[in-house]
């Protein structure tokens, strides 16, 4: 059976980790055949990436190759870019700038392109667990979700905390927003994809609740969901270190993606 072959949108902090991360735990059934940056990036790229792997400066170049799928790591941006073309030519988008979705045109257009070309626009888990919980509660009769995504002060700077808090300076855990997924991940577009996951698995976006913590004694990136149901309680909480080069991302994110490439592609597979 021929390996499906994928592209990867995006070099920055999650593209970088991606690529280290397949060099390191290869998915069986899967090559890595295109990489998408920016023109700065070029040499950088084709450093890092396997032989054989085609370093490309835009989408049309990448879409030529024929990928059986795109994984966009690239942000938000990317996906209001280039995720409408990608769906309508009929491959499979997974991308992790979740938080896109809060943009209500956008998410239709996503929906409508994903349906013209036969195809699925896919959302890893990322960083946190407990989606599949959630849409079993869904269907069950959802009541009240919560989302709490904690981190270190750095981690918040350059978003609209950074203007009402003196981020460096905290010396306790401090509440930066709360308010609904979709103005977490507007407001947010780099920190909430996660509360956009949630509220995308569970309630919808403006139904559920979101609390992002600046918290100086946090060694990495937490997230909570905090959910009832008619009948269950869901609560979930994941923690570990953020990336290297982007305190915002942790860094199993990238394994989420090979976990979800692996899942889609195995004989036996998990819903």
């Amino acid at each position: 059976m021929q390996p499906r072959r994928f592209g990867i949108l995006g070099f920055g902090a999650i593209g970088r980790s991606l690529v280290a991360a397949l060099a390191r735990a290869p998915v069986p059934g899967h090559q890595l055949t295109a990489l998408l940056v920016r023109p700065h990036q070029v040499a950088d790229a084709q450093a890092a990436v396997p032989p054989g792997v085609a370093v490309v400066t835009d989408l049309p170049a990448l879409l030529a190759l024929a990928p059986d799928g795109v994984v966009e790591a690239a942000g938000q941006g990317a996906v209001a870019t280039h995720g409408v073309q990608v769906l309508a030519a009929g491959t499979p988008l997974m991308a992790l700038s979740v938080g896109a979705l809060a943009d209500a045109a956008l998410h239709s257009a996503l929906d409508q392109a994903a349906r013209q070309g036969g195809t699925q626009l896919v959302l890893p888990v990322g960083a946190i667990a407990g989606l599949d919980g959630l849409m079993a509660l869904r269907q069950a009769g959802l009541q009240r979700v919560r989302y709490t995504s904690t981190k270190p002060p750095a981690a918040w700077l350059g978003t609209p905390a950074a203007q009402q808090f003196d981020l460096l300076a905290l010396r306790a855990r401090t509440v930066v927003f709360e308010g609904t997924a979709r103005q977490a991940a507007l407001g947010f577009p780099k920190n909430a994809n996660l509360a956009a996951a949630v509220a995308l698995a569970g309630l919808g976006l403006d139904t559920t609740t979101v609390q992002l913590v600046a918290d100086p004694a946090a060694t990495g990136n937490t997230g909570q969901i905090d959910a009832e149901g008619d009948a269950s309680r869901l609560q979930v909480s994941v923690s570990g270190a953020s990336t290297a080069a982007n305190p915002k991302t942790s860094g199993i994110v990238a394994y989420s993606v090979l976990a979800c490439l692996a899942n889609r592609a195995a004989a036996i597979t998990f819903g």
